[in-house]
């Protein structure tokens, strides 16, 4: 089916109202948070019990969570969340596992989220393996170590020690690991929870995604087909002269490969998987190609979309013009195999702002940046969002030789991210 995608569609895919119609309370100011002796003792807490969270970083990483398979380790995640005190702990229709930290009522419901899944297939070992050196210190090598084990560790390490320091928030914190945050999943958790009735609920989003030091504060939006290129095929040499499938989607293919895109607002191209045919000496029935396109501006996504498409029905119009006599059809079809909205969130929102202060609290500069993460829902509905990065350093993501390095300071991510949710919640 052919399917062209409209730009309001790729700004906000989803047929809801904004998150909240009224702006939430503005943040606090976390330098001065700091100085609370409750909020002091949880970023103590999060200091002293850093071995505790790279511990259980490992242990989860080391439950199997491929795309759609995320129950095993969705269900160990809902026993953490209990264990460590949240209350209305419960697995959602999607597979999302939400626990509640109540706060005074008197503040706004900020949700933090990791995401459960990895993009390692099913049979992928899992086993970490742990290495220190005064250069690296901790380092942790495995599939999924960084991106999201990194993320559900920080959460979980934020959570205890918000309950070991006895920290009131005026409002209520929402602890949410997500399912579906990678590609074949198309942010499907984050999705259902901005379907459901919790989304009237949230006035900030934050995500905790991978190692580093990065905040990303504007969503890039990625619209991604499989474009399969069909005909009746035959022999390479007795059926001669007749429209190729092949050679019309490498037709197709260099138009692609000639796309003009700006550098501001970034926009990129990308023909990922090409498959197909039978035998070296038969002209094919069918081939297809996969082809993601992503920018953080909704006008570039539906400019390369519109060009894409164009660029599929010139590439078939020129492979029948060069066989005028044959009379075999020759067609594209069109499967959406994703689509994540893009956003461009301001850098001066309250909650970037925000977040950098809390950054620079803790003691580092977040480098701001636009990525395509959970956070995508919430900034295409409206909504104040923005996805952190846990500390220390990621190396390697989406391999299996994927490795998360703690440094001298990994602590500094979980610092930030209970910070950034106390300064939106408030404390009372």
């Amino acid at each position: 089916m052919r399917t062209l995608l409209p730009l309001a569609l790729l700004a906000a895919p989803l047929a809801a109202q904004p998150v909240k119609k009224d702006a939430p309370t503005a943040p606090s100011d976390p330098a001065r948070l700091a100085t609370l002796p409750a909020v002091r003792r949880a970023l103590d807490t999060l200091r002293a019990t850093n071995a505790w969270t790279l511990a259980q970083q490992t242990a989860v990483c080391e439950i199997p969570a491929p795309p759609f398979k995320e129950a095993a380790r969705g269900a160990e995640l809902k026993r953490r969340f209990e264990a460590m005190g949240l209350r209305n702990v419960r697995v959602d229709a999607e597979g999302n596992v939400i626990g509640e930290r109540p706060g005074s009522g008197a503040g706004p419901t900020v949700l933090l989220s990791a995401h459960l899944d990895t993009v390692f297939p099913d049979g992928t070992d899992v086993h970490v393996k742990r290495d220190s050196s005064a250069a690296t210190g901790v380092k942790l090598t495995g599939p999924g170590i960084g991106d999201d084990c990194r993320g559900l560790a920080v959460i979980l390490a934020v959570g205890r020690a918000l309950d070991a320091a006895r920290v009131q928030t005026a409002g209520r914190i929402l602890f949410v690991a997500t399912v579906g945050e990678e590609g074949p999943g198309n942010l499907r958790g984050v999705r259902r929870i901005f379907a459901s009735p919790l989304k009237d609920s949230i006035d900030y989003f934050i995500s905790v995604d991978g190692g580093g030091n990065t905040l990303t504060s504007r969503a890039v939006g990625s619209v991604r087909y499989r474009v399969a290129f069909k005909g009746p095929g035959g022999h390479s040499y007795g059926a001669f002269g007749m429209p190729n499938p092949a050679h019309a989607m490498g037709r197709a293919m260099a138009r692609i490969a000639d796309f003009p895109v700006p550098t501001k607002p970034k926009a990129t191209f990308n023909v990922g998987i090409v498959s197909g045919g039978q035998t070296v000496n038969s002209i094919p029935a069918e081939v297809s190609m996969e082809v993601d396109l992503r920018s953080e501006s909704p006008q570039e996504l539906s400019r390369l979309d519109r060009m894409l498409h164009a660029a599929v029905d010139s590439a078939v119009a020129a492979e029948k013009a060069r066989w005028p006599r044959s009379t075999v059809p020759l067609a594209a079809t069109f499967t959406d195999l994703g689509l994540r909205p893009a956003s461009a969130q301001g850098d001066d929102a309250p909650i970037v702002r925000a977040a950098l202060a809390a950054g620079r609290t803790v003691g580092f500069t977040p480098e701001l940046d636009a990525s395509s993460t959970d956070a995508n829902i919430a900034m295409s509905l409206g909504g104040p969002a923005v996805t952190l990065d846990g500390g220390g350093r990621g190396l390697g993501s989406h391999s299996l030789g994927e490795s998360y390095e703690d440094g001298p300071s990994g602590w500094l991510g979980p610092q930030w991210a209970a910070l950034l949710v106390l300064s939106l919640a408030g404390v009372r």
